[in-house]
């Protein structure tokens, strides 16, 4: 990735919440919330009105260790909830992009890391090649569960990449791909990439 997809003056700290998902910016999630140390990591990110970084962890496998992604996205606390398990339900939704320069845990377990924001993407005229994925966004925003998702900016070719990126039934790793794409019109063009090979894909009629 270009150093020049960083920020140039703004390096931080942020508590890390590793998990098998994918959060984008503006998108939102229902988290389950159960271990002590990621408790008391909500419990201190309300009480400071901060947010926490959600990275796409990858257990163990085949041979490989577990591992979590180099880029993630700010989660910010929008409501709690008492899930039926009694447990704690929170809702996120994703800000602000960043890169993992260094990790430590601290005492509880709870992974902090060293990280920079990546910089916020222009905002692009959406290209006449790209239109199918507007109306393709405009289909899905018919759909009450899809609400808060799909009002995204269609002309925006930012915002309706990231959109449709969160709302697609990708598959986790090329989610992950296209939330570290700098370049706009690149996410737009996996996009039509991904569509075209699930339609591809598709058994044929008679």
């Amino acid at each position: 990735m270009p150093d020049n997809a960083l920020t140039n003056d703004t390096s931080d700290t942020l508590p890390l919440f590793p998990l098998p998902l994918v959060l984008f910016p503006q998108a939102t999630s229902q988290l389950r919330i159960f271990e002590s140390r990621y408790l008391e990591m909500t419990r201190e990110c309300s009480s400071q009105g901060k947010g926490f970084g959600i990275v796409h962890f990858e257990a163990a496998a085949d041979g490989r260790p577990a591992r979590h992604a180099a880029i993630g996205t700010e989660a910010l606390i929008e409501d709690f909830s008492t899930l039926e398990d009694g447990l704690l339900g929170i809702k996120v939704r994703g800000r602000r992009r960043f890169r993992i320069r260094s990790t430590h845990a601290r005492d509880d377990g709870l992974i902090i890391g060293q990280v920079e924001w990546l910089a916020p993407e222009p905002r692009l005229a959406v290209n006449p090649e790209h239109a199918v994925l507007q109306a393709v966004l405009r289909e899905l925003a018919r759909h009450d569960s899809f609400a808060g998702l799909a009002d995204a900016d269609i002309d925006d070719a930012s915002a309706l990449g990231m959109a449709l990126a969160s709302i697609l039934p990708l598959e986790p790793p090329q989610a992950q791909e296209l939330l570290a794409v700098t370049d706009p019109y690149e996410r737009l063009r996996a996009l039509c990439w991904l569509l075209d090979s699930n339609q591809s894909d598709e058994p044929q009629g008679d």
